[in-house]
């Protein structure tokens, strides 16, 4: 590693870090004028908004959500500034390629690349759960649902479940229907009046129930106060609040999609969307930087004010048709996986372009 790199990745790091402070200031400030007049009236103690709902909740998940805008901000930002104090063209001019010259930029993009992977499959869904507790009880608890009504579910390939309601607080549901099939032939029909999930023993409690077993022509009934029984399903599948799949950890959200292709609740664009998103969105710490350091290594008259406006507008962009894509994949029925690719696909695109018409 050259000197040069050296000086690059130390410009990169510390624009990107500083551009992230900048912001989390900015974003706190921001989010305490908006939601002020909830915290008064939840009585929210400020320790905990400052403490938990900041510092652990709200930051880590806006600085992942934003990290592909302060990547390409702090690119654009130092290296314009490279191009407007003319240190870019006599490196170039002392035999370095251009493609030679990217090599910091990639390390650094790997890091970020990195860091922003490790966090979305182990830190940010523990750190969105701290988030989203704090604001179903302090900020919108009113907006919180915790009964689901009407529910159908498929617990196995012949088990069929019906629950007239459930209470995810309670854990208690009432007008229980469970139907087993062979073939496209009932042999049993379990129903009760209510359900109570007993988390120490892992097992669901029916109360007042009846259970007609049949046989052919022949039927059997059993009839008793409560009965104990076990099945592939938990208090959890039931919640539905906002943002609940960004809560899970991998092995949740693994599970919960197993799960899902047997149930087919309707929730498995959500699941998908959620488990690519993860893996796929870190990518665009390399193909961002790559567009800013095509737009940005060329000395322009005015200084990096274009530039910047130019980036910021770009990065604007890519957030805002990653939004677009994810919700035409969840309410429109398109394809998680082609969702999360498109905007990264058309900024590929747009980096191989724009390097291609860089000044060499």
């Amino acid at each position: 590693m050259k000197i040069i790199d050296k000086y690059i990745i130390k410009k990169y790091l510390s624009t990107f870090v500083f551009t992230v402070a900048i912001f989390c200031v900015v974003i706190v400030i921001f989010d305490i004028s908006e939601k002020i007049d909830d915290f008064n009236k939840y009585k929210a103690p400020m320790s905990r908004v400052f403490f938990e709902y900041y510092a652990l909740g709200s930051l880590p998940f806006f600085i992942n959500m934003l990290t592909p805008l302060f990547n390409f901000i702090a690119v654009i930002f130092f290296t314009s500034k490279m191009a407007d104090q003319t240190e870019i063209v006599p490196i170039l001019s002392g035999g370095m390629s251009f493609n030679r010259l990217l090599r910091p930029y990639m390390i650094c993009a790997g890091l970020i690349f990195a860091l922003t992977l490790v966090s979305n499959v182990y830190i940010i869904p523990f750190t969105n759960k701290i988030k989203v507790d704090f604001e179903n009880v302090y900020v919108k608890p009113n907006k919180v649902s915790t009964t689901s009504s009407s529910i159908h579910m498929q617990v196995d390939s012949n088990t069929y479940v019906y629950m007239g309601s459930f209470d995810t607080k309670s854990k208690m549901g009432y007008n229980f229907s469970l139907e087993k099939f062979d073939k496209d032939k009932m042999t049993e029909k379990l129903m009760a009046e209510r359900v109570t999930w007993d988390s120490v023993a892992g097992k669901w409690s029916l109360h007042a129930y009846t259970n007609r077993k049949i046989n052919g022509f022949k039927e059997k009934m059993e009839s008793g106060d409560k009965r104990d029984t076990t099945l592939d399903m938990r208090p959890m599948d039931f919640e539905s609040y906002e943002n609940v799949f960004t809560t899970m950890d991998n092995q949740e959200l693994n599970e919960r999609i197993s799960k899902e292709e047997t149930r087919g609740t309707g929730m498995m664009n959500e699941l998908l969307l959620e488990k690519y998103k993860r893996l796929i969105n870190p990518f665009s710490a390399f193909i961002l930087t790559l567009i800013g350091v095509s737009l940005s290594s060329k000395k322009v008259r005015g200084g990096i004010g274009l530039s910047l406006g130019l980036g910021i507008a770009l990065s604007c962009i890519y957030i805002v048709l990653e939004r677009f894509s994810s919700m035409f994949s969840i309410k429109g029925g398109l394809d998680p996986l082609i969702s999360v690719l498109i905007p990264n696909v058309i900024f590929l695109i747009l980096s191989f372009y724009l390097l291609k018409k860089a000044p060499k």
